[in-house]
């Protein structure tokens, strides 16, 4: 029970007055927009297909965030997964990691950001103890390096790029890398 003072509730507090922020629609919006899309949300998925895309993205950002991040993120997807599939986690909750994990196989960092934060605010006693690894695994996904080409990409690439560059006194053209 929140508690009152001067006859004021303690919580929630709401900010009067600031505008939204930039590039974000208004808070009421983007809640009413995040349980629309679970609303919508066909069916129940697996814990599986939630699972596998997130653990695999834990094992990309094993090659470059430190050891003690991802051995947390990894602690917190057993929790998730146990949670699941002991049938802890209400309908809502499900299909909102489904839609999340959509966001985040589509790299649409922002949207799986928003279902994060939309889950922990209305159901914050279901994923409390394992939707701050996910929002760590958004985060640590979002800043990884883009995948390096194949070496038979990176030749074709290579190959296409390579102009032969003149120069006035020259009889032979020189060949110029121009980077795409």
């Amino acid at each position: 029970m929140p508690t009152f003072l001067a006859g004021l509730p303690a919580f929630p507090l709401r900010l009067v007055g600031l505008p939204p922020t930039p590039g974000l629609p208004a808070p009421s919006l983007r809640a009413d927009a995040t349980k629309l899309l679970v609303s919508e949300a066909e069916e129940d998925c697996g814990v599986e297909d939630v699972l596998s895309p997130l653990n695999e993205a834990l094992d990309d950002c094993r090659k470059t965030v430190r050891k003690q991040v991802c051995d947390d993120i990894g602690k917190r997807l057993v929790i998730l997964q146990q949670m699941w599939e002991q049938g802890k986690l209400s309908a809502p909750v499900r299909k909102g990691m489904g839609i999340l994990t959509q966001e985040f196989k589509s790299q649409r960092w922002d949207a799986a950001d928003e279902i994060h934060r939309s889950l922990m605010v209305d159901h914050v006693t279901e994923v409390s103890q394992w939707m701050v690894g996910i929002k760590r695994l958004i985060a640590e996904t979002r800043n990884l390096p883009t995948e390096d080409l194949t070496t038979e990409d990176y030749e074709q690439k290579v190959e296409t790029s390579l102009k032969p560059v003149y120069q006035e006194d020259e009889a032979e053209p020189r060949v110029l890398v121009v980077p795409n």
